[in-house]
């Protein structure tokens, strides 16, 4: 029961996060606890005959671990040249106050007072790009390139920097720090930076936001599943108790 409790809870994050920008929903992961040996493996008659198995009772489950999984979500065109969706397995690098570097899919960025290219939240989206005051025009192309056009519209481009990505071998071993970022952990391996375009980093598109890759009937239907794991296993419960209970009234 206490499985299935956890499982709703996961479930029920993944469908809160729904419309959350760039969001990888999770996958509760369980395995079966020690099992107690009644009888162990017997052999019957001579000693090239058939070998009884062992009898085994197993004690539950428990919770092995919640596997967040990294696949693409959809692409939703927003027209704002500051929102940006990664096509791939990239991740844009912010910087926090801490000095740490956090990673994100999020790509709903914006211009801080000091013209510098920050998250939704305020951080800084490295490797720290300005853009100049008297920018009238911003445009960010597929590999990150991000040129101003200043004065009138027929006025040539200039870029004034390129976005990096990182990428990592295993995504899922990311810690999740809330607002859309993560960090950097043993498991998820040391990023791999790079730029938009290049092999395995995907690309990045500007006027589109990533969408949460959440499946809502997919998350219906594990929660209908554990709803009714649950009540199973509560009727267990109280089957087995009124069994005993059976049992102690033997000897009134």
């Amino acid at each position: 029961m206490m499985a299935q409790q956890i499982r709703t809870e996961v479930i029920a994050n993944n469908l809160a996060n729904v419309n959350t920008t760039g969001f990888k929903r999770s996958r509760a992961r369980f395995e079966d606890l020690l099992y107690q040996t009644v009888q162990s493996p017997a052999i019957l008659g001579a000693p090239d005959s058939n070998t009884i198995p062992a009898i085994q009772i197993g004690r539950g489950t428990r919770l092995s671990a919640v596997q967040r999984l990294h696949s693409q979500g959809s692409v939703e065109q927003t027209s704002n040249p500051l929102d940006l969706a990664i096509e791939g397995e990239g991740f844009f690098q912010v910087q926090l106050p801490n000095g740490q570097t956090a990673y994100t899919r999020d790509g709903s960025f914006g211009i801080s007072d000091t013209g510098t290219l920050v998250t939704a939240g305020g951080y800084t989206v490295l490797p720290g790009i300005r853009i100049p005051t008297e920018a009238t025009a911003i445009s960010i192309s597929a590999s990150g390139v991000v040129s101003v056009t200043q004065g009138n519209s027929k006025a040539e481009a200039q870029e004034v920097g390129r976005l990096e990505l990182a990428r990592f071998v295993n995504p899922g071993g990311l810690e999740s720090l809330g607002e859309n970022l993560y960090a950097e952990t043993p498991a998820s391996g040391q990023p791999a930076a790079g730029f938009a375009q290049d092999e395995g980093f995907g690309r990045v598109l500007s006027g589109h936001l990533e969408s949460s890759n959440v499946e809502i009937v997919q998350e219906m239907v594990d929660m209908i599943s554990a709803m009714r794991a649950y009540e199973l296993n509560s009727k267990a419960i109280r089957n087995s108790e009124e069994m005993l209970q059976v049992a102690n009234n033997l000897v009134r």
